[in-house]
């Protein structure tokens, strides 16, 4: 995400990049200020965040502004690097054409070598660096048999201060990303691969949705947007509520949104070690009458800042994931259903009763069954097929979406004659 104010980036934000068949990962990390260091800052711990993606890192990509010059925390940094013993390829950004270049001459004042000259916003000179960033790695390491399919990928969504963060870093054991009281810390998605209940999933920690995206505007507008996108690339979402609140308007839209977009489904209601007795009779009450369509979900109560029951993520992780990849046979779903119609039949509709030749399932991953009719089912009965699905076969913590399929209408009128026109039968 890029915007023109300070501070937009905050936590370590990993991409992986090719050039010349060498792959590699970049770590995108905020601005670094060694003078707040060690303050009870935002600012200390977005630096504190860089100093551990350079102890990591292979070789290290050091952009200053070349129009500005080297400021004082330039060469603080600078100074950090040099102890670092890491290669070092220094970048001297916002030379956007040949006059500009007298003036990086004067970043060779940090001791990190030569300074190449390139322009980020319209890629002047990102040839020349990407060959010097190749030069200071390492040779590359032999390539690791490929796990089929690999982690599961989980995305961690919710409003801004539900604990979405809070939880990445308790499950990853570290302090991975930031987690600030002021709503709104976390901009991109962050990526971690953790080792949890004998298996290993890749979390994603996403921003948190404040309203609808057409309503964001600015650094809002494109965290929003990177959330949905999270979310597609997801297999299960983990909804985090806060359970020491009442449920929200925008609680239940996210989960409409995860439910829009296929993914399995667990519901996880934080900040557990804050709820009384009477929260959580009134919570339970909230849930029967506002998450109607999404009774199915797992829910795991969870304290995010303590640990309690995290590991209850894993079963009910399981669980969804199960039940969005299953199928059931066809000739056990249309046994059921016949015995299902003929105990409840559809309404009468215009007159006529539409009847159900035959189901099958289309597609999982969502599970997406298609009815075969003579007419037109109404989405009352269109859910109650659902809800009898969900009651036979489980279906826990997946969408299930119900489609119908209309009979042709010459078959309706029992026309079998294929004969072509103008011919008459002898």
């Amino acid at each position: 995400m890029v915007e023109d104010t300070p501070g937009v980036t905050r936590d370590r934000v990993s991409y992986d990049a090719t050039w010349r068949g060498r792959a590699f990962t970049i770590v995108d990390t905020g601005g670094w200020e060694p003078a707040v260091e060690g303050t009870p800052s935002l600012a200390a711990r977005v630096a504190a965040q860089a100093r551990i993606a350079v102890d990591a890192a292979d070789a290290v990509l050091f952009v200053v502004d070349a129009v500005v010059g080297v400021t004082d925390a330039d060469a603080a940094v600078a100074a950090v690097l040099r102890r670092s013993r890491k290669p070092v390829v220094l970048a001297a950004n916002k030379v956007d054409d040949a006059p500009g270049e007298p003036e990086v001459h004067a970043l060779w004042s940090l001791g990190l070598g030569e300074p190449f000259a390139v322009s980020a916003l319209h890629g002047r000179g990102s040839g020349d660096l990407l060959d010097a960033v190749l030069a200071a790695l390492p040779p590359a390491p032999a390539e690791p048999d490929e796990v089929a399919g690999g982690p599961r990928r989980i995305a961690l969504v919710g409003r801004p201060n539900v604990g979405k963060s809070s939880l990445l870093n308790k499950l990853a054991g570290t302090e991975r990303v930031l987690v600030d009281s002021v709503a709104g810390t976390t901009r991109d998605p962050v990526d971690e691969v953790i080792d949890l209940g004998g298996k290993t999933w890749r979390f994603v920690d996403t921003a948190g949705i404040r309203r609808r995206l057409h309503q964001t505007q600015g650094a809002d507008f494109f965290a929003a947007l990177r959330t949905e996108r999270a979310l597609e690339r997801a297999e299960v979402a983990v909804v985090i509520v806060d359970a020491s609140a009442p449920l929200a308007e925008q609680d239940l839209r996210i989960i409409s949104t995860v439910i829009d977009a296929g993914r399995a489904l667990v519901i996880a209601y934080n900040k557990w070690d804050l709820v009384d007795e009477y929260r959580r009779e009134s919570l339970d009450r909230e849930i029967d009458r506002q998450l109607y369509n999404a009774r199915w979900a797992p829910r795991v109560n969870i304290s995010a800042k303590t640990g309690w029951h995290v590991d209850r993520l894993v079963p009910a992780l399981e669980l969804a994931l199960k039940s969005w990849e299953t199928r059931i046979p066809t000739g056990r779903l249309n046994a059921w259903l016949t015995s299902l119609v003929a105990a409840t039949p559809p309404p009468v509709r215009g007159g006529r009763q539409p009847k159900i030749m035959f189901a099958t399932q289309a597609g999982t991953r969502p599970p997406h069954f298609v009815l075969f009719t003579s007419g037109f089912l109404q989405a009352g009965y269109r859910r109650f097929i659902e809800r009898k699905l969900r009651e036979e076969f489980g279906f826990e913590g997946t969408p299930v979406h119900v489609s119908m399929r209309l009979r042709d209408k010459r078959d309706s009128r029992g026309d079998t004659d294929r004969r072509p026109p103008g011919r008459r039968a002898r």
